[in-house]
């Protein structure tokens, strides 16, 4: 069963998802829930092709399929399946959520980082630490007599 309408989903100030791109499909929840979970197809399996959508940019859709995450396939489709709630509405909205978070994370480029070398300080504190600890291990190797 899938389900169109005009809406979009925003993230961000400059990124809007119109609904069109996504695909919408409610199945049966798992586990307990009584007889409700048995006749109403409460979960949502929200799918959107981050691969081939026009509403990301180059650079935030190449963030975003780079990040190792088991809700992206290898086709660069990212599939999310909600089923928190009992409700479709609701769960059909945490998908969504879901999806702009996963987005939004991506929208700020990480910075570089910036290669730096140890001081004097840490060089010196590193082969002092390194000294205490051979005193330490042959003093161990000195407490043992080899009388029979």
């Amino acid at each position: 069963m899938l389900r169109v309408s005009l809406r979009m989903l925003a993230i961000g100030s400059d990124i809007a998802i119109p609904d069109d791109e996504l695909i919408e499909r409610f199945v049966r929840s798992t586990g307990p829930g009584g007889q409700n979970v048995n006749k109403v197809a409460t979960a949502v399996e929200l799918r959107f092709d981050a691969a081939h959508s026009p509403s990301l940019s180059e650079p935030v859709r190449l963030r975003l399929l780079a990040r190792r995450d088991r809700r992206i396939t290898a086709a660069g489709m990212i599939v999310i399946s909600a089923q928190r709630f009992r409700t479709q509405e609701r769960n059909r909205d945490d998908a969504r959520e879901r999806l702009a978070a996963m987005i939004h994370a991506v929208l700020v480029p990480p910075k570089p980082r910036v290669a730096t070398r140890p001081t004097r300080a840490s060089k010196e504190r590193r082969l002092v630490g390194k000294k205490v600890r051979a005193g330490v291990k042959q003093q161990r190797g000195k407490q043992w007599s080899h009388d029979g």
